[in-house]
Order: C-alpha cells, then structure tokens, then sequence
C-alpha cells in the first residue's frame, strides 16, 4: 500500500487508454448511455472500434439482453440493425457531470432492472475489520487499539477455514469459549454467505458520477469488488467493477443498520462497461484478477493498493447460487458484489483515526480486464437526486416504442 501526495484531475483519467480494458475493444463491452434530444432517455449500446452503437431496437433493456441464451451472439445479430451514436472519446469525456453538454450523449451505469445483490465478509482481511467494528461500536478512534489483539487471536486461524466445513465448526466453538464469537465470523466462516440488497435499481451510478457518503458519517470507506452479471437461470454471464460505498460507523453500531450503511442517495457506483463472457474473457479469468484502488484527495492525500479476487473465501459461483435459487427467483436478472477485501487502514489525518473519506476524493477502481470505474465523492444530499427509475424508464421506452 502506498500513500502520497498528488494533485486531483478527474477529467484526465475519463479517457480511453485509462477507461477501457487493456486489450482495447477487443471483448464484448456492452453499456447504456443517455440520449439526446427526441429520444432524451436511456438506450442499451455496444462498444466498436467504429462507434457506439445502439442496440435498443433489439434489446431496449439491459436486462433483456442480459437475460439472453447467450448474450454475445444476441449482440451480433443486433449490431445488424443498430445506428451510430458517437465516438467513444467524445461520449466519454461528456459522462463527467461537471463539464457536460446536454446535446451529446453520455454514458450511464451499464445496467437497469436487474436486481442489486451483494455479498459481505468474503475475505479474510475485511471479516476481521468486521468484526473490529462491532467491538468497537463504530467509533474509529478505538478501532487501533483491538485490531492488533483481534489478528493475534484470530487472524491465522480465520485465513485458512473453509466457510461451512468441520474445521469451521470447531473453530467457531473455540471462538465461543474466548468471547471472541460474532455474527460476522458467523457469515464469514459458516455455512451461509452474507448476501444484502445493496441498492434498488435503476438506482446505480456510472464511471464520472459522483457517489454519495452520508452526510453524518465520520468513518467510511470504498469497497473496490467484482460485480457479476447474472441471468434469471442463474448464468453469470459477465462482470463489471463495483463500489460499495461503505459507512463502517454506521454498520459498527449495530448491524441492524446495514441498510442506512449501504443504501444512500448514489452509494452504488458499477461500470465503466459489462464485459460479457466470451474468447477473450472468461469467468476463470474473472476469478484471477487482480483489482486496484486508487484514492486521491483534494488534501493531497493518495493511496495505492490492490486485492486479488484468488483469495476470497467463498468460490464466486457459490455466493451466486445462494443468492439465486429454487428459494430466491430475480426474472429480471440481477447483479451480484461479491464482496472486497480492501479495509483501510492507515491513518489520513490523526494517528490512531485510520481512514475516512473526504469530500472530492477521487476514486478509481480498476483491472486489467474490466477497465476503470471512476468517481468522486460527496454527501449523498449534495450529489444529483434520483429521479429516473422503473416507471420513468417504462413510460420512455412507450413513447419511442421499444415496448
């Protein structure tokens, strides 16, 4: 991990060589981007060496065309009958809000009415800083001081169970007797993950948005993950990069209050693009990767580090298929955080605080094969209210009709 000082210019790493993945456009990137004009609603496009294309008149949702027998050739055939709507750079550098031209289109968040899922405490590292929390009650002051005799007690022990085997069980049991026991370690090493809905959708921001802290949280982080698209079989289909905002305050106190921790005003952010499964990338390589957060401040504060998604307790299609199954159907499809293993750490300001953020920090969250998602960070009463959901998106679609 490293932190430094730098300057702060989202605007520079809103271009292509830093947003798209290292091998270009060679896979299937699908998106959705907001149009212009007439139309003044969202369309589904396709990301080509020659444009973006909409692909809306074929599949006027991303969830439909997620929900396809195979959604690559479903892309292929629609390419047939789709229009050209702009250069990538030009749509690109028009997402960041604070230097938008209403008359160009912009990209969105890459999904609609699928379901929001995510999964909590899938790594070793974050299920300790969990559990911290709880001692702590959410007071960050605190937080240093039990940390070192949480990693002494538990530490060793925690990286190397298996969540739900004997050895988890005897573990458990061992942990009972020390008072060290607690309902994260129950979903972190027991039978049963740790799945929440993190927003509602339609609710979700794109690369260049804002995302939202609450405004009365002093303790809070970002959560870099591998978000999963998935259909309403059960077929993981893609991926994308994700931010689950956190605020560790606020879960801390009780955890009860998940749902004001992780459901705020743009607390959501996925993208830059959904990257299907295809030749050039698989679910195996999603399950390799490598993700990396950077953060930089307004302070001049910035800090490096990355997470490999090898190291997660829980294999990916497992914490899928207890999201999804004959007890949970999602017919519109969902998408699925499978969980970080980032928790900072090292002090920002005082010693002993550890991190938190600022307004204006800038956050990237990449990887080599999904590309950058990028954000800025304000008060989820400050950021742009929700305001296009379901029903609006419906009555759009009606009007140009898609439907």
């Amino acid at each position: 991990m490293d932190c430094r000082h730098g300057d702060v210019e989202m605007d520079a790493v809103l271009t292509p060589d830093k947003t798209l993945p290292e091998d270009g456009l060679a896979g299937t990137l699908v998106g959705r981007a907001w149009l212009p004009g007439i139309v003044s609603g969202p369309s589904v496009v396709v990301l080509c060496e020659k444009g973006v294309f909409d692909i809306s008149r074929t599949h006027a949702t991303m969830s439909d065309l997620l929900s396809q027998p195979n959604p690559v050739q479903a892309v292929e055939l629609a390419l047939e009958y789709a229009n050209c709507i702009g250069a990538f750079e030009e749509m690109l550098l028009n997402t960041q809000i604070e230097t938008r031209d209403d008359d160009i289109p912009y990209f969105l968040a890459p999904i609609d009415l699928q379901a929001i899922k995510a999964c909590g405490v899938t790594f070793a590292k974050s299920m300790i800083e969990r559990v911290i929390e709880e001692k702590v009650g959410g007071d960050a002051s605190a937080a240093d001081g039990i940390r070192q005799t949480i990693n002494d007690e538990i530490g060793g022990d925690i990286a190397t169970v298996v969540p739900g085997s004997d050895d988890a069980e005897k573990l458990k049991a061992a942990l009972i007797k020390q008072g060290m026991w607690s309902q994260y370690l129950e979903v972190g090493i027991g039978p049963y993950a740790e799945v929440f809905t993190k927003s509602q959708p339609m609710s979700a921001v794109g690369t260049g948005k804002q995302v939202g802290l609450h405004p009365q949280s002093g303790w809070n982080n970002p959560e870099p993950e591998l978000v999963l698209a998935v259909s309403p079989s059960g077929a993981i289909v893609g991926a994308m990069l994700g931010n689950d905002v956190n605020l560790r305050d606020f879960e801390g106190r009780s955890a009860l209050l998940l749902g004001k921790a992780k459901d705020n005003n743009a607390s959501c952010a996925v993208g830059p693009f959904v990257r299907l499964f295809d030749d050039t990338f698989s679910l195996d390589d999603a399950r390799a990767m490598d993700i990396r957060l950077e953060i930089r401040g307004d302070d001049g504060f910035e800090l490096s580090d990355k997470s490999s998604i090898s190291q997660i307790s829980r294999d990916v299609s497992d914490l899928v298929g207890q999201t999804l199954s004959e007890n949970h159907q999602y017919p519109d499809g969902l998408v699925l955080f499978t969980g970080t293993m980032f928790a900072p750490t090292q002090d920002r300001d005082a010693p002993g605080e550890g991190f938190t953020h600022k307004i204006g920090d800038v956050v990237t969250i990449s990887s080599p094969k999904l590309g950058a998602l990028v954000n800025r960070v304000n008060t989820s009463n400050a950021v742009t209210p929700w305001s296009f959901g379901t029903r609006a998106l419906m009555k759009n679609l009606a009007k140009r009709k898609l439907l």
